[in-house]
């Protein structure tokens, strides 16, 4: 896991000088700030944050004790830090690019696909930056002349709309936005994928070795061995407001051969030349 090898890095090992409580909210966004406010009830030394809604929640629980955090929005524009290089207050992280990645995503699945078609955009209605996706996504979609039909699935009911629209609409490909709650259903939405044989391009790696057929993102090892490193330092004495935020420079872009080979479709030499990972 690359966040203990970071802290590892930096002399910690859990088990031997230092512990880690977990908390998981499920992809339920409204669960962060009671299970925000437990942790600060606990007195504990660190809070680790790895998604913006996450960070966001332990900010509002505390100004005192030190926060790591991994964002997928600019952390200056919703409070998190001051400026990047000077956090300034009592948080500080990584800085991601995910909900900026979607016009790329469509990118690669339009390269996929000889005749696009019809592509879905699939996403969680309860995830605060869903509007500017769509409006991004919607955008970089008439630029190039590429229909696109915005479905929401933020909960299982709504996942099983989704996917009957998507057969009534005949869609050519679907493309998941940026949320947390998809990982929670990941099994769930490649089994329906792969049940109605529609190509995916999914946020993250973990989709496609799975069974997915695509993902790209920004790395998670990356960002992960960071917020290891940093939260090392401050158990060393570092402080956040003095720690920079590091933003991402890594992007992984992994196809699934074995699902390609099953839904029928071949993969330009040009489009498997530019993949990080190839799982066979």
């Amino acid at each position: 896991m690359p966040f203990l090898k970071g802290l590892a890095e930096t002399g910690f090992v859990v088990g031997q000088n230092v512990a880690i409580d977990y908390r998981f909210s499920e992809g339920s966004e409204s669960q962060l700030p009671q299970l925000a406010a437990d942790l600060v009830g606990r007195q504990v030394a660190i809070l680790v944050a790895t998604s913006r809604p996450a960070a966001m929640a332990a900010k509002a629980a505390t100004a005192h004790i030190p926060i790591v955090f991994t964002s997928g929005e600019d952390p200056v524009s919703i409070g998190l830090v001051a400026s990047l290089n000077h956090p300034g207050g009592n948080a500080t992280g990584v800085s991601l690019f995910t909900t900026e990645l979607g016009p790329k995503r469509l990118g690669l699945l339009r390269e996929l696909l000889p005749k696009p078609g019809l592509i879905a955009f699939v996403v969680d209605p309860n995830n605060a930056s869903t509007p500017l996706q769509i409006k991004d996504m919607q955008a970089a979609a008439k630029t190039v002349g590429q229909p696109l039909l915005v479905l929401n699935a933020g909960n299982e009911s709504e996942i099983d709309a989704a996917f009957a629209t998507m057969t009534r609409q005949r869609v050519s490909a679907v493309l998941y936005g940026a949320s947390t709650s998809f990982q929670v259903v990941s099994d769930r939405l490649i089994a329906l994928a792969a049940r109605q044989s529609i190509p995916a391009l999914y946020e993250w790696r973990e989709f496609v070795g799975a069974g997915g057929l695509m993902s790209y993102s920004t790395s998670v090892a990356e960002s992960g061995l960071q917020i290891g490193i940093y939260a090392g330092q401050i158990l060393k004495g570092a402080k956040p407001a003095d720690l920079p935020v590091v933003q991402s420079s890594r992007f992984e872009f992994v196809i699934n051969l074995k699902t390609a080979k099953a839904l029928g479709l071949v993969i330009p030499p040009t489009l498997l030349a530019r993949t990080d990972e190839v799982i066979e």
